[in-house]
């Protein structure tokens, strides 16, 4: 684990991804609060890439808890079998579904809370829906992000919910709506996990890893 870099560095680091970037967007398909929360329970342990595949279709006829409700358990499957964990994220949806329609008047709840009450929605998933539906920023830390944080420096921590904090400790306030994103696409396509393209990345020269690849 790297030392916690200063608020100059992270500043820097900060400004050369919103030059590169600068409104960094999230990569799994929606068109509403429902289908975000349902998408970003579906990816855990499964790439966006699979899971935007499987929902193209599932959304156009199921974009509310109703419409989920009414296609079954049995047809979100016949859709979702091509990601990992489908049978248990299937029966999450129409639970959740249920839940919505029961307790929230088919609209989603946003606190952070509320969503964690949902089935198959844990802290990520509640941040992600939190930070990409209400430009609320909470900090959605996935093994992107922990790899990154801890290799740089910028967030380092021994657990998700201690980076986290340090997202929110120490990146400056004007750069945290789109930190997460920032981290998830920089870990996703150059600090990849076994070999980080140390030459194609912005704060090669920041960063504190000590097994760059250059």
């Amino acid at each position: 684990m790297a030392k916690q870099l200063d608020y100059h560095t992270i500043r820097e680091i900060f400004t050369r991804f919103q030059q590169s970037e600068p409104e960094p967007k999230g990569e799994l398909n929606h068109v509403n609060a429902y289908t975000l929360v349902v998408a970003v329970a579906l990816s855990a342990q499964a790439t966006d890439a699979g899971v935007n595949k499987a929902t193209e279709k599932l959304f156009k006829i199921a974009d509310t808890p109703e419409k989920m409700l009414a296609l079954g358990e049995d047809g979100v499957i016949e859709h979702i079998k091509t990601i990992g964990l489908y049978r248990n994220k299937a029966k999450n949806v129409i639970k959740l579904s249920r839940i919505l329609v029961d307790d929230y008047g088919s609209e989603v709840p946003c606190s952070r809370a509320a969503l964690e009450s949902l089935p198959g929605v844990g802290r990520k998933t509640a941040n992600v829906v939190l930070n990409m539906w209400w430009h609320y920023p909470a900090q959605a830390v996935d093994t992107h992000i922990f790899r990154v944080g801890n290799r740089s420096g910028i967030c380092p921590g021994k657990d998700v919910v201690a980076v986290e904090r340090a997202i929110e400790d120490n990146i400056p306030v004007d750069f945290q709506q789109h930190a997460h994103h920032w981290l998830i696409l920089h870990g996703r396509y150059i600090c990849v996990a076994r070999k980080p393209k140390c030459k194609a990345c912005l704060i090669s020269d920041l960063c504190q890893f000590e097994d760059k690849t250059l």
